[in-house]
Order: structure tokens, then sequence, then C-alpha cells
């Protein structure tokens, strides 16, 4: 049973520079080095497809400056990142709102997904400015708008023809979802995607995290089996 696609919460920034006596910019900071090693590995493990949540649509409730500093550490990704990721065959995919955004930050996100838009190696989708619930409104918005002005008929309105409205249209569903710092819960993270997904809640802090506690999360999903609601032929042989 293969993890094709793995999605991560990459939480713990803030506790981790706290507990060395760091400013909460340099747990950013060092979490970016973390998804750095991070997205080396999937590629080591043959992962296809790489979900990270960089920036969640509540976390521009965060101080001002803690935001304008994550806001820089994006640039510095893409900017510094970018070549290397197009060399190893990466591509690129960004989800979430985008209109409200900066020009300057929407424009390195389109150079970014059109630069990478013909790799095959390996999928990195960054969820930015994402919030599954707004996704989900989102969705639901446009297909009231398709609905008023005729072209979707609503008893044609399936699961299936609901996901073509969503962020996620194009990309499958996560296998796996993995959280770092030890908390158990979503945070408004696909929640129309992973439905069925498995889980794997890590207690290190995401700057802590790398191959070998991605190879465990793996190893954990690999002794699971998926039933997607049904039973174990082995049960119901029983």
């Amino acid at each position: 049973m293969k993890a094709s696609h793995v999605a991560i919460i990459m939480d713990g920034n803030g506790r981790w520079a706290k507990a060395r006596g760091l400013p909460r910019t340099a747990g950013h900071r060092a979490g970016v080095e973390a998804l750095r090693r991070t997205v080396r590995a999937a590629g080591d493990l043959g992962i296809e497809w790489l979900t990270v949540y960089a920036f969640s649509s509540e976390n521009w409730s965060r101080p001002k400056a803690e935001v304008s500093d994550l806001m820089g550490l994006l640039k510095l990704f893409i900017r510094r990142d970018l070549a290397d990721l197009h060399r190893a065959g990466v591509r690129v995919h960004m989800i979430g709102e985008r209109d409200s955004l900066s020009p300057d930050i929407r424009g390195l996100i389109d150079e970014a997904e059109s630069l990478t838009a013909a790799n095959t190696q390996m999928n990195l989708v960054i969820a930015f400015n994402y919030g599954a619930r707004d996704e989900i409104a989102r969705a639901a918005q446009a297909i009231a708008e398709a609905a008023v002005a005729g072209t979707l008929d609503p008893s044609e309105i399936t699961p299936e023809r609901f996901r073509e409205y969503l962020d996620t249209r194009s990309i499958p569903d996560p296998d796996l979802v993995i959280r770092t710092s030890g908390e158990l819960r979503l945070s408004n993270f696909l929640l129309w995607q992973v439905a069925y997904s498995e889980m794997v809640f890590m207690p290190c802090y995401w700057p802590d995290f790398g191959h070998a506690e991605l190879q465990h999360c793996i190893d954990n999903y690999m002794a699971r089996e998926r039933r997607f609601g049904g039973v174990d032929v082995r049960d119901v042989a029983l």
C-alpha cells in the first residue's frame, strides 16, 4: 500500500523557537529548512505528491511583524529554491484564495507554476492563504452561480461534480496526513479531501522534521489497512 500523496501540517515553529529562547521568526526560518529537507526526502522515498500547509487564511490575524516575516520567507523560498525544484523535476502547485493577495505574491506564484508546469518527477502543492471552509464555500458559490446561469442542473450536483470546483480538482486526495508538534486536529486543512486519509500525529516540532521522521510516518502508514468504509474480506469470511 503505497503512500502516493502525503500532506503535512507543518506545526510548532513558534514553540520550537521559544524552547530555545529564540524569537518566533527563528522558528519560521528553521521551518523553511525543514521543508527543504522534507521535499528532498519525499523525492528519495518515491512520493508523487507532497502537500504542505504553509499559510492558512486564519494566519492573517497574527501580529503584523510575524505575517510580514512569513511573506518574506515565502518570497525567499520561491526565489532561492525554485530553480533547484525545477532542475529536480518538481512541479509546483498552489492552492488557496489568490484574489486578495498582493500583486508581487501572485506574480511569484504564477512564475513558480508556469516554470515547472511540464515537470513530472514529483508534485509539490503549497497551501497558501488556504482554509478548507473557505475553499468549500468558494466552490459552493461557483456551483450556485452556474446553476443560476443555467449551465449546471442542480440534479447533477454529486460529490464527484462538487470536487471539480475545489482548488484541488486536479490533485488526488491524500493517502496520509501528517501533523507535527503533538497537536491532534486538522486546523481547517483539506477537510473535504481527507475523508478517508490515514493520519499520523508526530510529537516533534516541525523544524526537527526530516527524512527519518518522514520514513517513520510512511512505515506507520504501510502497516495499516485502508478499507474506505468497507470491511476486510477476511473479516467477512470469519
